[in-house]
């Protein structure tokens, strides 16, 4: 296996306490101009890669009754003339990555016991920010949205404790995996509620490899929408079936939990990618969401590689790929074009309005 980066998002607060590092390299790219504009300057960016983030079971953040609006459309003020969009759409990207309370991801930790592999994790409601000044109330896996990366070996015998500290009753669910009956975590189907205050035990072997969820399938319309989901990746045995890459990056689609969402976030709070010349970034598409969202890059292609975990026999190449609810996609990206790049969901109601750039919204920033 080639050895390779982790470079896991989470908020832009998480990657550069105080934001001010990359908001400074993106704005010095632009120089003032809109993100798929940008023709100089890009040279003197310095790219950031996260390494790894540990995660063990967080303690709830102070819960309060937050200002939640179903409404995914820009809360600003109309705009009367094109000057004013102009304005508010420049104060935007100018923002981006704007800093926000709550972060979703990192890798969550394991400990191996008589050859199995253990995680903990705990649902529990927090206050979190979707975008500036936009918070929401969340149900969240160890106080994250979205929930750590569970990560395990294709094989491996894994024991993952779940802790509910909800207000109500629940259930996880391995999507994609083929596991036996009474673990796939669907109440009253295969095994009961885990109700407030309880803890149950899901007991399974990892497999198939590839990229797949894990979710609530109780009351999931509300506990899905609100950040009760995280990745679960299954590394392949061999480690000989995988392209090659330098860098990996999770993309998790949602809506409901305030507005439309990479990573928990809307822009201009979602966090920035990095990479260098020449580097191959292996982008793990989930969408957690009930709407199609089609992740469209400016100025490079997706090498499409694996659908659902599954390698497709066929690789292809793309600009756009549309994403349906519960579908995981993997692609490589060659970071070949200095800049800083839109990446965007192409239903463009999801992404820009009259007020600028919303939601579904980021920037891959290649040095």
């Amino acid at each position: 296996m080639n050895e390779k980066t982790i470079a896991v998002r989470e908020s832009a607060d998480d990657q550069d306490p105080g934001g001010t590092l990359a908001r400074r390299t993106l704005l010095g790219a632009i120089g003032l101009a809109t993100i798929g504009g940008l023709t100089a300057g890009v040279l003197g960016l310095t790219g950031r890669a996260a390494g790894p983030t540990r995660v063990s079971t967080a303690s709830s953040v102070a819960t309060q009754t937050p200002t939640h609006s179903a409404s995914h459309a820009v809360t600003a003020a109309p705009v009367a003339t094109h000057a004013d969009h102009d304005a508010q759409a420049e104060a935007a990207v100018k923002a981006f990555p704007a800093k926000t309370e709550g972060t979703g991801l990192g890798e969550l930790e394991s400990r191996v016991i008589e050859g199995v592999r253990e995680f903990a994790i705990t649902a529990e409601r927090i206050r979190f920010e979707v975008t500036p000044g936009n918070f929401a109330e969340a149900i969240s896996f160890n106080g994250r949205v979205p929930g750590p990366i569970i990560r395990a070996t294709e094989g491996e015998r894994v024991r993952v404790k779940v802790t509910n500290k909800l207000d109500q009753t629940t259930g996880v669910h391995w999507h994609g995996q083929r596991l036996t009956n009474d673990m796939d975590g669907v109440p009253f189907l295969t095994q009961p509620t885990i109700k407030p205050g309880e803890t149950f035990i899901y007991d399974f072997v990892a497999r198939p490899f590839g990229t797949h969820m894990y979710h609530s399938h109780h009351n999931a319309t509300e506990q899905v929408g609100r950040g009760m989901l995280g990745p679960l990746i299954v590394t392949p045995k061999d480690g000989g079936v995988d392209p090659r890459y330098d860098k990996e990056e999770v993309i998790v689609l949602n809506e409901q939990l305030g507005g439309l969402t990479l990573n928990g976030k809307g822009f201009p709070a979602t966090a920035p990618f990095t990479a260098k010349v020449g580097q191959r970034i292996r982008f793990r598409f989930l969408n957690e969401g009930q709407q199609i969202h089609p992740m469209h890059l400016h100025g490079m292609p997706f090498e499409v590689f694996a659908r659902d975990g599954y390698p497709l026999p066929q690789p292809f190449k793309c600009d756009t790929l549309n994403i349906a609810p519960g579908e995981r996609w993997d692609a490589i990206v060659v970071a070949d074009a200095p800049g800083a790049w839109a990446f965007h969901c192409h239903i463009l109601g999801h992404a820009e309005a009259s007020t600028g750039m919303f939601g579904m919204v980021t920037a891959l920033i290649v040095s």
